[in-house]
């Protein structure tokens, strides 16, 4: 007896029953609806980009240098283009900061303060409890006492 080339299996989106397409054989996962092929690609392309994170901002990086070096029209000038538009207002001057340190450096350095900005946003926006003194009078009453054990000295 010959095995079917394809069984009835549930969609991984939707979780309905479907007979797949035989062209497709093993390879089809969800049925043939718009929506839960559209889910699956939103998912494994979600997938992708959280293994390759560092992809993205290479090419973003790469980009921003060379779009910034390229020459002007006027042949005669040797000047770089132009200083790329800052996400971060950091109210420096950046056609001053470009002549010290070049284009290149001006970039990569707004790049990092973007992901150290990015990385510690969180924590100093986090509210921090303030000090109710009660820790505040133990630690009083205990230099006070003059408990030497509490107060790392060991004589």
């Amino acid at each position: 007896m010959a095995k079917t080339p394809s069984r009835k299996r549930p969609c991984r989106i939707c979780r309905r029953w479907f007979l797949p397409d035989p062209r497709l054989k093993e390879r089809q996962l969800t049925c043939g609806q718009a929506e839960c092929q559209r889910q699956w690609h939103k998912k494994k392309c979600s997938e992708w980009n959280r293994k390759n994170r560092d992809y993205f901002k290479a090419n973003y990086l790469q980009k921003k240098i060379d779009t910034a070096t390229q020459p002007r029209d006027d042949p005669a000038s040797s000047l770089p283009k132009t200083v790329p538009a800052s996400r971060m207002n950091t109210g420096m001057p950046l056609e001053y900061v470009k002549e010290v340190l070049g284009v290149h450096l001006v970039i990569i350095q707004e790049y990092l303060a973007q992901l150290l900005n990015q990385r510690w946003r969180p924590t100093l926006h986090m509210h921090h409890p303030s000090n109710t003194g009660t820790d505040r009078e133990t630690t009083r009453k205990i230099i006070l006492r003059g408990d030497k054990s509490l107060m790392g000295c060991n004589h």
